[in-house]
């Protein structure tokens, strides 16, 4: 049957840490999930789970990766261990690294980096960042070390179905990749924490599935019941 030749990839974000919910910048920083962020992962972990039991053929998962920074390993391992999966590690898949940004609130970055602030936002795909505890990417370097990870483990394992555990600007990515969209144009879409997002890979690109699913975030209703 077609179906099993078809390579498919959930990219999942990885849950909240209490950077993401005061909007302090990361990057490489390795910031842990806060208790939202791992109840997000146990949630997370569930509905895939529920869905392979269910028999849903598309969520029968072969491999399971993760970035190399703490907050996409926890959320992987959460999954890992409900799907009886072994986690790869790749730090290819790293959130991108924004230099003198990192550990900065956004109100900050556009107070203490007035131009290349202004240049981030405005799409700048070659602007550099001032530096800091690590060196920066352009947003340009930084598509061009991921999107060949995610082929990569796509051409590794034809026909396979693979559960990638990354980071927003990773999702950003794929989802430029998958739509034809250039580096240049604003992020118009929203790349939410735990979300997953279902891609196909067709003679070597990726084709987007579906984006941004939550539903499983949702406390049940009968919880209380």
């Amino acid at each position: 049957m077609h179906i099993h030749s078809t390579t498919r990839i959930a990219l999942i974000r990885h849950g909240e840490t209490a950077w993401n919910a005061e909007r302090r910048l990361q990057g490489h920083l390795d910031i842990d999930l806060n208790d939202e962020g791992r109840r997000q992962a146990r949630a997370l972990a569930a509905a895939l789970a529920g869905e392979r039991e269910r028999g849903r053929e598309r969520e029968e998962f072969d491999i399971l990766v993760s970035s190399d920074l703490a907050r996409a390993v926890q959320t992987a391992k959460a999954l890992g261990d409900v799907l009886h999966l072994p986690l790869y590690i790749d730090g290819r898949l790293r959130e991108r690294c924004y230099g003198g940004f990192e550990g900065l609130l956004y109100s900050e970055i556009a107070a203490r980096y007035p131009r290349e602030f202004a240049a981030w936002q405005g799409r700048d795909v070659d602007g550099t960042l001032p530096p800091g505890r690590n060196r920066g990417e352009t947003f340009r370097q930084f598509h061009d070390r991921v999107i060949p990870a995610i082929l990569g483990w796509a051409e590794d394992n034809p026909g396979k179905s693979l559960a990638l555990v990354a980071h927003g600007g990773v999702l950003e990515c794929a989802y430029r990749a998958a739509l034809g969209l250039s580096l240049e144009t604003p992020r118009d879409f929203k790349v939410l924490n735990a979300s997953i997002n279902r891609f196909t890979v067709q003679d070597g690109k990726l084709v987007l599935e579906s984006w941004g699913e939550v539903g499983h975030l949702q406390p049940a209703v009968l919880d209380d019941v």
